[in-house]
């Protein structure tokens, strides 16, 4: 399941949430001189791309830490820290994806 998000997530490059964040501020302010509604920054599909990316990696990165726990090559705050983030980041997720379905489902509703 983890190979099929991961598709999912492959319209660009893995990155930090930080410069998703700061790519995602940029891409909404516009330049002077710029007009409403021309592309300026990074696309929607890439941001969650790149979010989907990331979740993946902070999985797989708890998945080999709770490894290196159990043969006693990582101590026990490194495995609960990373368990932490991956259980953050999939929330995250989770709670993305309940407000697209949402939108989309609000969307279907309007009358044409």
């Amino acid at each position: 399941m983890i190979d099929q998000i991961q598709n999912v997530g492959s319209l660009s490059k893995v990155t930090g949430l930080d410069s998703i964040a700061t790519d995602a501020i940029s891409s909404t302010t516009t330049s002077v001189g710029a007009t409403p509604g021309s592309s300026t920054g990074v696309s929607f599909a890439s941001v969650l791309g790149d979010m989907a990316n990331s979740t993946v990696h902070n999985i797989k990165q708890a998945e080999v830490a709770s490894f290196e726990g159990m043969t006693g090559k990582a101590d026990t705050r490194e495995v609960v820290d990373a368990v932490l983030a991956a259980e953050q980041s999939l929330q995250t997720a989770i709670a993305l994806r309940d407000k697209i379905v949402s939108a989309y489902l609000e969307i279907t509703k309007m009358q044409i």
